[in-house]
């Protein structure tokens, strides 16, 4: 197995291992699973595997979980089929870290390149303990003990009619985080905002607020800051696809952007996302 990284801040691909085999080899997966921590996000080319290959590898990290909006292949439970053809949708070209809108959201995913455009389709990855970490002591302080809410409903169900919206909103009610989470392996203090967040709950305090006044434009300005970190190229990694081949991500302590810059050629992928844990 041979790891090559890929940026100072995040990436590495490696060579030399089938994920099929992986699926099977507790030492194997044992070293996969370490780059991963390193890395936080890994890559793998030429990966012929069966879609149970597929499942039985990430289910090594954990349970599998559904998507309400997409659904999994009905013959191989949690793995979601993102499937785009010449039907424009912008779901995934915005930064985001999968199900920040769950009360527990993914521990990480393994997403495969069935098809996919010969120019386009990218995928960015960034490094969100890095974002924490060169956050300016002032900010660090201000976001200490912050949390925010998050939703499902105004992104996914921002396009569907109003009773099929109330629905979806009904069954995945908003959940809240802390702004700042811990990784619960490694420890580390991570940015836990996305585009699925959609305000703070904590904020209106009279150590940030002196009049009513103050604290839409104070919670404001202070989530679209945080939200911006996500953009900054030195935390970040991109990533050309071909078929078959695949990616891992920690979904603790990374967010991704899908490049939608490929519209109308098809692309589609497969992913097998393992639920995580509570943030804290």
């Amino acid at each position: 197995m041979h790891v090559r990284q890929l940026t100072p801040a995040i990436g590495a691909e490696i060579s030399g291992v089938n994920l099929g085999d992986a699926s099977r080899d507790s030492d194997l997966f044992a070293k996969i699973k370490a780059a991963l921590l390193q890395h936080r996000v890994i890559f793998f080319r030429d990966q012929e595997i069966t879609r149970a290959e597929h499942v039985a590898f990430a289910r090594r990290f954990g349970d599998l979980e559904d998507h309400p909006v997409a659904g999994s292949d009905p013959e191989h439970p949690g793995l979601v089929q993102i499937y785009r053809n010449d039907k424009r949708e912008n779901y995934e070209n915005n930064y985001h870290s999968d199900g920040l809108w769950r009360e527990t959201p993914a521990m990480g995913c393994v997403l495969r390149c069935i098809e996919c455009p010969p120019i386009g389709g990218d995928t960015i990855w960034v490094n969100m303990v890095e974002a924490y970490k060169n956050l300016p002591d002032e900010i660090k302080q201000k976001i200490d003990g912050l949390s925010a809410r998050s939703s499902i409903e105004h992104s996914f169900g921002a396009v569907m009619p109003p009773e099929a919206r109330r629905k979806l909103a009904a069954a995945n009610p908003p959940a809240e985080h802390p702004v700042v989470r811990t990784h619960p392996e490694t420890g580390e203090k991570v940015l836990n905002v996305c585009s699925f967040t959609t305000n703070f709950v904590n904020f209106h305090t009279p150590e940030n607020v002196r009049f009513g006044l103050d604290k839409t434009p104070g919670a404001s300005h202070l989530l679209n800051y945080l939200l911006s970190q996500a953009s900054i190229p030195e935390y970040q990694v991109r990533f050309s696809w071909r078929p078959n081949s695949v990616a891992i991500w920690d979904n603790r302590s990374t967010q991704h952007y899908a490049v939608m810059d490929y519209w109308p050629a098809p692309r589609k992928m497969e992913r097998a996302a393992i639920i995580g844990d509570r943030p804290y």
